[in-house]
């Protein structure tokens, strides 16, 4: 498989692409957002900030969306509604410019003035260690990864979902945002086992009731809960014998606490994760959900 920068910057005009190869192999390495705003200069995240000298054009910004929808906008509108299209690889488009809205919906894009391209990576294995000591006689007990933002929630959440799913087990993963296996033309891009079913872009309530009703999931992953619709449903599909993994912004057991839209959110898992920390020193630890001593309770630190 190709690296994954390069691989991002096919969907690029040519002039644009040989810029952002010509940086230094540290900084594509690193890559997680490829920037570019029209009469700016293209700027690649790595995660600091590193530009090109070569400004972007709004014929280069309006010609690169128009490559990503080979021509025809209208078979991507549905996903740009969503705020961003899913590339080849897995990698994310994200738009801005000036769009012509009917009946509540987005029916044309114009004048794009900015478009950001995020760097898909997987890392597989940050599941190894953990998912000995979640499991309960054998099965994934249902189970709420928290995290501040940008910790690492979705991709330890992608690594469980693989690693029962290469296990033998059924996982329906309803990947409302496209960020759990980044499927394109039907095909995940990111690694999710051989035994995952994928529903994208229909809201996560919706998706999780037509998945269990129609493909009969051990295991029900669903990423970001971040609506009241989505802790109800969470409700209802552990009172269905499948045992659901999820995720939530939060820092602590405490903080999932105090924020509305997840009180009583815990009453549905047996267990929680808690990711803290970043890079070599992030850390995962493993509480029972029903512990009395909750934020002291860990089962499992790994750094």
């Amino acid at each position: 498989m190709p690296q994954r920068f390069e691989q991002a910057v096919r969907a690029l005009p040519q002039r644009l692409r040989a810029a952002a190869l010509a940086l230094p192999e540290t900084v594509r390495a690193r890559a997680e957002e490829i920037r570019l705003r029209a009469g700016q200069e293209l700027t690649v995240c790595a995660p600091q900030p590193h530009t090109a000298a070569v400004a972007v054009t709004a014929d280069e910004l309006a010609k690169t969306l128009e490559g990503v929808s080979h021509g025809s906008l209208h078979t991507v509108l549905d996903a740009l509604r969503h705020g961003f299209v899913t590339l080849a690889g897995g990698h994310r488009l994200g738009v801005c410019g000036s769009a012509a809205v009917r009946d509540g919906a987005v029916a044309h894009i114009r004048d794009v003035s900015s478009l950001c391209i995020r760097v898909a990576r997987e890392k597989k294995g940050v599941a190894d260690k953990l998912l000995p000591s979640l499991l309960d006689a054998g099965k994934l007990p249902n189970t709420l990864i928290i995290s501040p933002p940008g910790a690492g929630k979705t991709t330890l959440l992608r690594d469980l979902v693989r690693s029962v799913s290469d296990g033998g087990t059924r996982v329906a993963a309803a990947d409302e945002r496209g960020e759990i296996a980044a499927c394109f033309g039907g095909v995940p891009q990111l690694d999710v086992g051989r035994n995952t079913d994928v529903m994208s872009y229909v809201p996560k309530a919706e998706a999780a009731m037509m998945m269990l009703r129609g493909m009969a999931p051990q295991v029900l992953a669903l990423d970001e809960i971040t609506a009241p619709e989505d802790a109800a449903v969470l409700a209802a599909c552990t009172g269905c014998g499948v045992s659901v993994l999820s995720t939530a912004h939060a820092a602590n057991a405490d903080d999932l606490r105090r924020r509305p839209v997840y009180r009583g959110l815990l009453e549905s898992f047996d267990r929680l994760v808690v990711i803290s920390g970043t890079g070599p020193s992030r850390k995962y630890d493993i509480l029972e959900v029903r512990e009395p001593c909750l934020p002291q309770s860990a089962l499992f630190v790994s750094s």
